[in-house]
């Protein structure tokens, strides 16, 4: 795997969470999509509501990788990361990941 393809997976992570939190779908509901739909929101609120939770998991996943990469603190500390794949292959090592992060979700 690749430095792009790890941070490229933590943003469809983001997507797929926020997908199923608003599927309508009958045959399986998660705990976040249900919950959403006993507020019985109008159209307009529910997109208001996918906005505000977009952008709280756009900075979650953001900040964590860029806590990997140490460029931002997670918790208390704040130190690099080296990050390896199952076959001990090198992903990343501090600074790697932060401007994929930025592309993948702060870019067009």
């Amino acid at each position: 795997m690749t430095t792009e393809e790890f941070v490229k997976n933590f943003y469809l992570e983001k997507q797929d969470i926020l997908h199923s939190a608003f599927e309508n779908r009958s045959d399986y509901k998660t705990l976040v999509s249900t919950k959403i739909e006993e507020l019985n929101l109008n159209e307009t609120q529910t997109e208001q509501l996918k906005d505000i939770i977009s952008a709280l998991l756009t900075d979650t996943f953001y900040t964590i990788l860029l806590g990997l990469d140490g460029s931002a603190s997670i918790g208390d500390s704040q130190e690099s990361f080296k990050i390896y794949d199952e076959k001990e292959q090198l992903i990343s090592e501090g600074g790697d990941l932060e401007g994929y992060a930025y592309e993948y979700f702060h870019g067009e």
